[in-house]
């Protein structure tokens, strides 16, 4: 079936191609913490400005998965027992991300798919910290029938005025929404357009092709996502593409819509460079990470402009996106590109890792 969208604007932008020039960017970076041996994804900062990170395991060299920066140093969080080899429902496997909902509390998502390969039985689970405690308080587990063994559950957003999680699902393409009460979820817009890595987009990081395991360009699809409390909408982008996509909460919610129904509440919005991580900031923009170029960009609804925030060398594949209690952005580099897996098995990676926060954000 074809699907239906509605469009609310279109900006076809590509740094080095388009004929409109861009304003520069005017933030600047200050490093916040460097892990010289652990691949940062997630980044998450509490209220009070407690900053959580979480490395997952995609390589030998792995030894935690979630952990409170102290003192620039990571610490295996909520406890060592949790980073630990264990029963998979209890302890972490592979987790990709995480995030701090409006009620100050952490969520950890575990796709439980280490070395990006198939997930562990009994180990994909979305997990909530009491932060006043720093105890897991709800730990909802998601079956093979939300995450099937080739997924790979790669980012979420909480709401808790409707006690809905939102997910994405970067290895098949869906969106994957979580009642938070029952802990009952539901696997929407499979192979949807709007999920799917787009037809022969082939990604190029500083000019360079990335290629996958096969030497093919790699599809990756649904990734960034971002909830817009203030007007109900989640939006979300294909890691490999360039449309960006929204829907209306309230749809995604109502489980009496069919497959063809709630496809047709999907709107795209605009192209953009590729995003990796994104996020809704309390001033109604829409913040991107941009792979590409080493930025990061903002998005303005309203507007429908898109502007460059802060582009430096030092972002060398900007992952996750993070708000301070101030406002400010947090930003992780992961080095994506330079994985064994995108380069004939070769090692490219350099360490440390490292988390920015952008100073000067508009």
């Amino acid at each position: 079936m074809r699907m239906k969208l509605r469009t609310f604007g279109t900006f076809a932008l590509l740094f080095l191609l388009t004929a409109v020039p861009l304003p520069a960017a005017t933030a600047s970076l200050a490093l916040v913490a460097s892990f010289p041996d652990q691949q940062v994804t997630g980044v998450a900062v509490s209220k009070s400005g407690r900053i959580f990170v979480n490395f997952p395991d995609w390589s030998d060299d792995h030894t935690i998965s979630v952990a409170e920066v102290v003192d620039g140093k990571p610490r295996p969080f909520p406890s060592e027992e949790w980073n630990q080899t264990g029963a998979p429902a209890n302890h972490f496997v592979c987790v990709q991300s995480v995030y701090v909902d409006d009620s100050d509390s952490l969520w950890i998502l575990d796709p439980a798919a280490p070395k990006m390969k198939e997930t562990v039985k009994g180990g994909p689970k979305l997990v909530k910290i009491d932060l006043a405690k720093n105890e897991v308080v709800q730990t909802i587990l998601l079956g093979e029938d939300v995450a099937p063994k080739n997924s790979y559950l790669n980012d979420v957003r909480v709401d808790p005025k409707t006690q809905t999680a939102f997910i994405t699902d970067s290895g098949l393409g869906a969106i994957v929404v979580v009642d938070l009460g029952s802990g009952q979820a539901r696997r929407l817009l499979q192979e949807d357009r709007s999920t799917q890595a787009e037809k022969d987009f082939k990604l190029q990081v500083a000019g360079r092709a990335l290629l996958a395991e096969n030497g093919q360009p790699p599809r990756i699809h649904s990734d960034g996502i971002a909830l817009d409390q203030r007007n109900g909408f989640l939006y979300y982008h294909a890691l490999t593409g360039r449309a960006l996509y929204r829907i209306k909460t309230v749809d995604l919610r109502n489980s009496s819509l069919t497959k063809s129904e709630l496809s047709a509440q999907v709107e795209r919005v605009i192209e953009t460079p590729v995003p990796d991580g994104m996020l809704m900031g309390p001033n109604g923009k829409l913040y991107l990470t941009d792979v590409e170029h080493g930025a990061v960009m903002s998005f303005d609804p309203k507007e429908k402009k898109l502007e460059p925030v802060v582009a430096d060398g030092r972002l060398s594949w900007p992952d996750s996106l993070a708000l301070g209690p101030d406002g400010s952005l947090y930003v992780t580099t992961s080095q994506i590109q330079n994985m064994p897996r995108f380069n004939g098995g070769k090692d490219m990676r350099s360490t440390p890792y490292h988390v920015y926060k952008v100073v000067g954000a508009p």
